[in-house]
């Protein structure tokens, strides 16, 4: 069972939104099954990380916008946290960030500020920055190609001066994160409000980041914060690059000395073994994570993430991404496949 995290002693009262509606298509066919958020790294989903970030700072009012398999997104918030303040507001009309913003308008609205984390990245940045930011405030990071991202114009002073969404022609290299922290909740609503009304989209959406400019034009200031590290985990590459990082750094992998003794095992850490797997005569690691319940027989496995449930014997397995309940014999190449699956190569 999934451990619980523990509250804050100091609790703020600000609400934090988390988007959880995609339907995760570039991370398909995992997809099909799991919401992205849920996609495991380094042993634990991606929203863990997340929701673990924000409760560490004292922040325990939660609203999340589900849509696309919220169901499983709200089973999983609830077990683990069971003594935070959640609220989950459907987002039926998936048409953009902005969008999922606005459907959950009754919880935010009497708002003073909120922060907004988008719950399919992980990032790595003091929050205290965000909390203790006298102005609204989002996240940055210097990427080589913008071209994908919201990307914000900065001034000497690291202020916004304007944001765009996927420009076609970057004129900065500063990426936006999908963290915020917005003072002028009322002006943000009305805002998207405006993109609605008037049918403004950016690449077919209602963007977060049309409506945050809307702001900078009215005069509202917004200071950008560098994060340390980002992790837009929707796709294969990333998540991959993302297990391996995680797992490097302290905290997350298997402590080498704890892990139970299986039989003619070799271990290459760094490693996350999950709970009660059965793994023999194999080689492990490095950068894999196993998920609870795995039997992993006669097997080379590096640079992987292995789900729930899944068994392996006789395959290498290298830089692939194996769901949950899956079943795969006799293979020696790369795959990314997804839940409820069986393959006999025989």
């Amino acid at each position: 069972m999934q451990a619980q995290t523990r509250l804050p002693i100091c609790a703020l009262p600000m609400k934090v939104v988390i988007p959880v509606a995609g339907a995760g298509m570039r991370l398909r066919p995992h997809t099909y099954t799991q919401p992205k958020p849920l996609m495991p790294v380094a042993g634990k989903p991606i929203i863990r990380f997340i929701v673990d970030k924000l409760v560490e700072v004292g922040l325990t009012d939660f609203v999340f916008v589900i849509g696309y398999l919220g169901e499983k997104i709200r089973d999983y918030i609830e077990v683990t946290y069971p003594d935070l303040q959640t609220e989950f507001v459907y987002q039926e009309d998936r048409a953009g960030s902005a969008h999922a913003i606005i459907t959950a308008r009754e919880a935010i609205e009497d708002e003073d500020e909120i922060i907004i984390a988008f719950g399919d990245t992980i990032f790595d940045v003091d929050l205290r920055q965000f909390l203790d930011c006298p102005h609204s405030c989002l996240g940055v990071k210097k990427v080589m190609d913008p071209r994908e991202f919201g990307v914000a114009e900065l001034d000497s002073n690291e202020m916004v001066m304007r944001m765009v969404e996927k420009p076609r022609i970057p004129k900065s290299n500063m990426a936006i994160v999908g963290l915020y922290k917005v003072k002028q909740v009322s002006a943000l609503l009305k805002a998207i409000d405006y993109l609605i009304q008037n049918d403004v989209r950016t690449v077919g959406e209602f963007q977060l980041t049309d409506a945050l400019q809307r702001l900078i034009e009215q005069d509202i200031p917004f200071q950008s914060i560098t994060v340390q590290n980002w992790f837009d985990c929707g796709r294969k590459e990333v998540l991959l690059e993302t297990n391996a990082m995680l797992l490097s750094q302290r905290g997350y992998a298997s402590d080498m000395f704890n892990i139970p003794e299986f039989e003619n095992v070799i271990f290459i850490h760094p490693v996350a073994i999950g709970a009660n797997c059965n793994i023999a005569n194999s080689i492990i690691g490095p950068h894999v994570s196993i998920g609870d319940n795995a039997n992993i027989q006669h097997s080379i496995v590096k640079d992987s993430i292995i789900g729930n449930f899944t068994s392996l014997d006789e395959v290498v397995l290298k830089h692939s991404v194996i769901g949950s309940d899956t079943s795969i014999r006799g293979i020696n190449m790369s795959l990314n496949i997804g839940d409820n699956t069986e393959i006999d190569f025989h």
